[in-house]
C-alpha cells in the first residue's frame, strides 16, 4: 500500500514538474508530457481503488 502511494505521489509530483517547465519555458512538449502523466496517474489510481473496493465486496459477500 505504501509503495503504491509512493509511485501516485511521484507521478503526481512529475506531472507537476513538467507543467512547471512549460511555464518556464514556453515549450508546448512540457505541457503534453504533464497532461499525459497526470492522465495515465488518475486512471491508475481509479483502477487501484477499484481493485480495492472489489476486494472489500468479495468480502462482504
Amino acid at each position: 500500500m505504501v509503495l503504491f502511494r509512493l509511485v501516485f505521489g511521484l507521478l503526481g509530483v512529475a506531472g507537476l514538474l513538467c507543467f512547471a517547465a512549460y511555464i518556464a519555458t514556453g515549450q508546448v512538449v512540457w505541457r503534453r508530457r504533464g497532461v499525459i502523466i497526470i492522465k495515465w496517474t488518475l486512471i491508475a489510481v481509479l483502477g487501484f481503488f477499484a481493485v480495492l473496493i472489489l476486494e472489500r465486496l468479495a468480502i462482504a459477500l
